[in-house]
């Protein structure tokens, strides 16, 4: 019997969580139609596309063929060198008018390619069709475009250098959105903050990421809707809105919209996020992602007669994102800090950290130490409980004296001296 010298065959290549799911509801199939054709449960098929596993064997082979993916190239990632620098290539001249605008290496999907570019303003960001990119595989849904991620820094940059330029580009757009998601200024700076910071101490994890600014922008989200600001006296109440009554009332009416509607709301109609993508962000799923986009149309129709006169979905989010985009640029927001402010907290509170769980683990050993140096070396047995015991005699002799007893006894002891004398017998 002879052993095969030749290796395993080598693993399918699978793409990001995000782009799993969304080549599965591409070609229309459900997450039990993919757990009954791979043969796992459905909760399975979940965790692959959170990212929380990864199909392997039999049946990665299976699940790849059949949300086909087959052919998919993973994007690019940049190199992380011994000394913790990761380097990308430059850039490629931005089609706007900025020329440091971040240029994919190749499109980050097979069915769009998107170009980044900066407005003439600088702080708003536009996303620009490639006129040169194939037609899209898959169609998009019916009055959306499809969903625009900002491309990734190709090789040639220095971890900060590349760090700086997705920082310069996505922050102050960022900041913007978050303020018209918790309607706080401070709360929106603070959110961004966080979630650069964030994305600097995980620096290598977001620059292998297919969307590093939509990595940076759910941490921000997640950050700026957490119930735990509600604690807080900087943050418990909405800033003043604005004085011009139709902005006014299209930012009271998001302000009353639930978080969750909110979020899927600015996702969809404002950042231009497909409705997949939106359902990945949100963590829920494409159907419960549509009907809050839905919920959240309709009760601002209900406040805004100009979406309320236009029946067509499309034409209301067409209607929707000009006016978020004007409420967004309108709206005075404090500017970020600059990176590296950022990069030096972030740096910062990653050392306060550090030091902090070292001491702990100094103060645990220590601990332990002193705890084996004081125990006892070997067992000392326990003393049993008293008890009592029964059928014992009691003990023999003179009884207790009464309170009578000793009354005689004290008036005996008493006339001694004052009685008569004694008789003393006479022996013949």
């Amino acid at each position: 019997m002879t052993r095969s010298t030749a290796g395993p065959a080598p693993a399918a290549p699978l793409p990001s969580p995000k782009e799993r799911r969304r080549l599965r509801e591409a070609r229309a199939l459900s997450e039990e139609q993919v757990a009954a054709a791979v043969g796992v449960t459905p909760a399975t098929v979940r965790a692959w596309e959170t990212g929380r596993t990864d199909p392997r064997g039999r049946r990665r082979a299976a699940y790849v063929r059949l949300i086909g993916c087959a052919g998919h190239r993973p994007a690019p990632s940049p190199s992380v060198e011994a000394t913790g620098s990761s380097t990308m290539s430059p850039t490629e001249p931005g089609t706007g008018p900025s020329a440091d605008a971040i240029a994919p290496d190749a499109p980050t999907r097979d069915a769009d390619a998107l170009t980044l570019t900066r407005d003439p303003d600088p702080e708003a960001l536009t996303l620009t069709r490639d006129p040169d990119a194939d037609a899209p595989a898959t169609s998009a849904p019916e009055g959306h475009e499809p969903a625009a991620p900002v491309p990734q820094p190709r090789a040639g940059l220095t971890a900060e250098e590349a760090y700086d330029a997705l920082y310069t580009l996505t922050a102050p757009g960022l900041t913007r959105q978050m303020h018209l998601l918790t309607g706080r200024r401070k709360l929106s700076r603070e959110a961004v903050e966080h979630a650069f910071r964030t994305a600097w101490q995980r620096w290598p994890e977001v620059a292998r990421d297919r969307d590093p600014a939509g990595w940076v922008r759910a941490m921000a989200y997640e950050y700026a809707m957490s119930p735990w600001h509600r604690l807080r006296r900087t943050h418990r109440r909405a800033d003043a809105p604005p004085r011009d009554p139709a902005r006014r009332a299209l930012f009271e009416a998001l302000l009353g919209l639930p978080p969750s509607y909110r979020r899927t709301l600015l996702l969809h109609d404002a950042v231009g996020l497909g409705l997949p993508e939106t359902a990945a962000e949100t963590e829920a799923s494409t159907p419960a992602a549509a009907s809050r986009l839905l919920n959240a149309r309709a009760a601002l129709a209900e406040r805004l007669p100009e979406l309320a006169g236009s029946v067509d979905p499309g034409g209301r989010s067409t209607v929707l994102q000009e006016r978020l985009g004007a409420l967004a640029l309108a709206e005075e927001v404090p500017e970020p800090p600059p990176a590296t402010a950022v990069r030096a907290g972030s740096e910062r509170v990653a050392g306060l950290w550090t030091r902090a769980a070292l001491c702990f683990g100094v103060l645990l050993v220590s601990t332990t130490a002193f705890t084996l140096h004081t125990a006892p070396t070997r067992y000392e047995q326990p003393l049993a409980p008293a008890a009592r015991v029964g059928g014992v005699p009691p003990l023999g002799g003179p009884q207790k004296l009464t309170p009578q007893d000793l009354k005689l006894q004290k008036s005996l002891r008493g006339q001694l001296t004052h009685g008569p004398e004694r008789l003393v017998p006479r022996i013949p």
